[in-house]
């Protein structure tokens, strides 16, 4: 399936970018394993071309980017001609199994995927974050920093504190690394931004299985297969595949940048500190900082917590205050030149944690407790299991198998174990610190915490898997509890795999044909503005970014660079359960959902639904989209003009109890009813007149509406596939 070939030819055009330079750029003692570094390689080096061919006002990566091919093939006949080609070749053996996983879990991750569409396009369980990355993948691919164009150059909505176009919000404030390599390598595969995204996440996640085998094997000292295991389990983990869920690359990203700092930073204290040691892991930090500075930035002021514990506690022992300040200049050297690249990106620093106080990013996601931390949870939602109390059952065994684990440890490995507390707890600390302020703040602050967890789960997952150390024992006993643990783990790993594969092979959120056709409204050479009204945040982002060459205003602050405005757009963008029929052309029809509406004509007034409707509710893959209103529905209506404006209601519906209903104007004046029956019908309600200016209209049931049904509290009257409302004369 085109899924799959994309995916890998994804995967293998990352590599292509980063062999070479893993190779040159891993330190001569670890040479011989540069195949883990391949892909966070190929991923930064990347996200540098393209910051730079911005800084130099190129016109998009599709001007440049087959251009930029001989980079990677340079450093790669480099590095043979330094390692050499049968030693090269060795080196990759090693890893066949590492590689068959990574290659396993792009399988399963992309499987929901190819069961959801049969053609490459993006889903979503809920956060609109994939359209936002979207935006930005198309501004990066087709526009130059100094084009504004359309919405490009739209200060009035798109500025943000120091940022006055939507370009450089790209470069200075929100995430660019993810935009970066989804317009990169959607040049070079010919895929739209809506095909790349979900695939490129997916590829970021299977990418890093190899570094989290390194920090099992390197870090915590890990036999080769248990480390394998635990590379495989972070690739099924739902803790990750949340972040695929939602289509959030940004904190995948972060995390194999902070693996990568740490494990040269703890590397770095472990071994002599000398002047060519330091140099030798300068290549690594580089790659790591670079990645960080542009997807997560604000992570750089933490990423490198658990190697400063661990070095810095080991200091407060030995009293080697001068080695710890050589360490650190060794480790935060390679951070110098990183900046200066991305200096704009560091310039942001400052805005972006006045953001994070100005507005309550994300929603709330369930802590996580001890057996949340591998990963045994409900799936989808991270929710811990509830089944006859089998969360607790799971968590007393982890506490207990870890414990005992690390109480053995550290007779017997003290130094090991003092890593594995060093790149766990410092974490753990802050995820129940930002936990705890949600709860008592009543905020999102557990986004915030997964986020941090999500991002560090490269080295917290390795520690948290040191009871796999007991199966060193002599005593039947541990050996079994290792296997019996390590097989739950495994097992419900995958359990959580199917929980979100289900969901996702029907998913709530889809670009569909539908939405795709918006981009017709571009190439509309008389439309010159659109007011996007669209109600849905999911829509209303996808249209932004297909009609980035079209000024747009928001009726409501819609996302990080869209500000709502006055609506002074000359067309509406329609796309809820209430439209309005002009005659003629003033109303354009672009897919069954979709219409633009004229704002200049002599009767348009604009409807939207306000109090007494739930959400909107659909069926997947079938178009067919409904919302339900309680008892009484309101909707607000704005006529500019100086004139009123005569207007007839079309119900596309039907009755939760069938009975009477009335729409009309708020206020005292009787109106007649209808009656709507309990099947889908047309239901045409008496014309009504609308004065200039701002008023109400109220859709109201005779009869008390009907409750939901168990576990709903809703009161339901009327389930709305479509409200027209028709001027006349």
């Amino acid at each position: 399936m085109i899924h799959y070939l994309v995916a890998f030819g994804l995967l293998l055009h990352v590599c292509f970018w980063g062999a070479g330079l893993a190779m040159l750029a891993m330190p001569r003692p670890w040479r011989r394993f540069w195949p883990v570094l391949v892909v966070p390689a190929g991923l930064a080096l990347q996200s540098v071309i393209v910051w730079l061919a911005a800084w130099a006002d190129l016109p998009g990566a599709l001007s440049y980017a087959w251009w930029t091919q001989p980079v990677p093939l340079a450093l790669l006949g480099l590095a043979i001609a330094r390692r050499g080609g049968r030693a090269i070749f060795i080196d990759l053996s090693r890893f066949g199994v590492v590689g068959a996983t990574v290659a396993g879990c792009l399988v399963l991750l992309v499987l929901p995927l190819a069961l959801a569409s049969s053609g490459l396009t993006t889903t979503s369980l809920g956060s609109n974050d994939a359209a936002d990355y979207a935006a930005g993948a198309r501004v990066l691919l087709e526009f130059s920093r100094s084009d504004r164009v359309g919405f490009l150059g739209l200060t009035e909505v798109v500025q943000l504190h120091s940022v006055d176009n939507f370009f450089d919000h790209w470069l200075r404030l929100n995430h660019f690394t993810p935009s970066a390599l989804m317009a990169f390598n959607g040049a070079i595969l010919d895929c739209a931004p809506h095909e790349i995204i979900g695939l490129l996440t997916m590829v970021v996640l299977a990418g890093t299985i190899p570094l989290v085998f390194w920090v099992a094997r390197a870090v915590i000292g890990y036999s080769g297969g248990a480390s394998v295991v635990i590379a495989a389990v972070y690739g099924l983990s739902p803790v990750t595949w949340y972040a695929v869920a939602h289509v959030a690359p940004g904190q995948l990203l972060a995390a194999p940048a902070v693996a990568l700092i740490n494990w040269a930073g703890i590397a770095l204290w472990r071994g002599r500190l000398t002047v060519t040691r330091a140099r030798q892991f300068a290549g690594v930090l580089a790659i790591g900082y670079g990645l960080l500075l542009g997807s997560y930035n604000f992570m750089l002021l933490v990423c490198l917590v658990p190697s400063v514990a661990y070095a810095g506690s080991l200091v407060l022992g030995s009293g080697e205050w001068r080695r710890l300040a050589g360490w650190l200049a060794a480790v935060l050297a390679p951070l110098i030149p990183c900046a200066l690249v991305f200096a704009e990106r560091v310039a942001g620093l400052a805005e972006r944690f006045r953001l994070f106080g100005e507005y309550d990013f994300g929603w709330r996601i369930p802590a996580l407790g001890p057996e949340g931390w591998l990963g045994m949870v409900q799936g989808p939602d991270l929710a811990s299991w509830s089944w006859a109390g089998l969360r607790w059952v799971l968590a007393a065994i982890v506490v207990t198998m870890l414990g005992w684990s690390l109480l053995r440890g550290w007779r017997q490995r003290r130094r090991a174990v003092w890593v594995v507390l060093c790149v766990t707890v410092p974490v753990l600390v802050g995820y129940a610190f930002l936990q705890a302020r949600g709860a008592r703040l009543g905020t999102n602050a557990s986004y915030d915490a997964y986020k941090l967890f999500a991002s560090f789960f490269t080295l917290l997952l390795p520690g948290f898997c040191w009871w796999v150390t007991l199966r060193r024992s002599h005593r039947l006993d541990e050996w079994l509890g290792v296997v019996a643990i390590a097989g739950g783990v495994i097992g419900l790993n995958l359990v959580a795999c199917v929980m979100f594969i289900v969901p996702l092979s029907r998913p709530p959120q889809i670009v569909d044909g539908e939405l795709r056709q918006l981009r017709k409204v571009e190439a509309m050479t008389d439309v010159a503005s659109v007011n996007l009204t669209v109600p849905d945040m999911w829509s209303r982002l996808w249209a932004n970014g297909f009609l980035l060459r079209k000024p747009q205003y928001f009726p409501t602050h819609t996302y990080e660079g869209r500000r709502h405005t006055p609506l002074r757009g000359e067309w509406d963008l329609e796309g809820g359960r209430v439209s309005l029929l002009l005659a003629g052309t003033a109303r354009r029809q672009i897919s069954p959902r979709f219409a633009i509406v004229d704002t200049r004509e002599r009767q348009f007034v604009r409807i939207t639904t306000a109090a007494g409707w739930y959400a909107e509710e659909a069926i997947p893959r079938s178009g067919v989209r409904w919302q339900w209103t309680a008892g009484e529905a309101r909707l607000e209506v704005d006529n500019p003009h100086a004139h009123p404006v005569r207007l007839a209601g079309r119900l596309d519906g039907h009755a939760a109890v069938g009975g009477d209903f009335t729409l009309g104007l708020e206020g005292p004046a009787a109106l007649s009813a209808v009656q709507v029956g309990t099947q889908r019908t047309k239901t045409d309600f008496p014309t009504f007149t609308v004065p200039p200016g701002r008023s109400t209209l109220v859709l109201r049931s005779l009869l008390p509406p009907a409750p939901a049904g168990p576990g709903d509290s809703r009161s339901l009257a009327l389930c709305i596939f479509q409200l027209e409302f028709v001027p006349q004369e």
